[in-house]
């Protein structure tokens, strides 16, 4: 079988990072994900992985976020008969599959069309009310063939960070105007991370920037949210299943000013 060769540059490439962290995840004596499609995936692929940065470490907090997200938008499904899922970027994750929401569940995978037509090529279809847009999660048309009928989390991984102030915030309020009421779960930098991002490889070799940090999970509540949880990267429940290695340093760095707030993993209520 031929392997995909990528030709994506910028945000699209960082995708590859986050894929090839959660493949690394599950190769792991202590996997966090179990993500055994992102493991397929990545051995159809022809790219050099290692411009990523991604290590061993690193792999484990790309999976801890994850599964974060994983158990609050589980969570969500569960707690209603019939939902909508929009998973915006969603590059080439398996959330979808991870999850493998019931026929209950209408489930939105939306990303810029290059990035679908891969999507497409490298991961098994669900089954059930799944469909795939194939657009940048900025632009206003796509979210109008949603029904708005029913509650609808919005879940969005390493997104945030590559957009604008006004972006994100026109992104949000077109949800909250959209849906009568859900959920909005997201990672975000904080203003000390953006500072650091040439020191971040995945960022740096892609050719990509940084722009919108977030300090204070309460300051985009005027734009029709609440929040209702926000977690460290570095105190993440799953931090504590890590080896000594890794975790001591974690640790270290949570009580640092500036590094303990470098990032966070948010929860609102619309």
């Amino acid at each position: 079988m031929d392997r995909e060769k990528i030709t994506l540059t910028g945000a699209p490439e960082t995708m590859l990072a986050t894929l090839y962290g959660r493949a690394l995840d599950s190769r792991a004596p202590r996997s966090f994900l179990h993500d055994v499609a992102a493991a397929e995936a990545v051995s159809r692929i022809d790219y050099d992985f290692r411009k990523t940065g991604v290590t061993a470490s690193s792999a484990a907090g790309v999976a801890m976020r994850a599964k974060q997200l994983d158990d609050w938008t589980a969570a969500f499904v569960a707690s209603h008969p019939a939902v909508t899922v929009l998973h915006l970027a969603c590059g080439l994750d398996t959330r979808v599959q991870r999850l493998t929401p019931g026929g209950d569940v209408r489930w939105v995978d939306v990303d810029y069309p290059e990035v679908i037509a891969l999507r497409s090529r490298l991961l098994p279809l669900p089954g059930g009310d799944y469909r795939m847009v194939g657009s940048s999660v900025t632009d206003e048309g796509w979210l109008q063939d949603v029904p708005a009928d029913r509650p609808t989390v919005a879940v969005f991984e390493g997104l945030t960070m590559y957009l604008r102030e006004d972006e994100v915030r026109g992104l949000v309020r077109r949800i909250v105007r959209r849906f009568s009421g859900g959920e909005l779960l997201f990672d975000v930098y904080g203003s000390f991370g953006i500072r650091l991002q040439k020191l971040v490889p995945a960022v740096r070799n892609a050719g990509a920037t940084l722009h919108w940090g977030l300090d204070d999970p309460r300051a985009i509540e005027p734009w029709g949210v609440t929040c209702v949880e926000s977690v460290r990267s570095l105190e993440l429940p799953a931090v504590k299943e890590m080896p000594a290695s890794g975790r001591i340093p974690l640790r270290i760095m949570a009580k640092l000013p500036g590094f303990r707030d470098v990032g966070r993993i948010l929860r609102y209520r619309y």
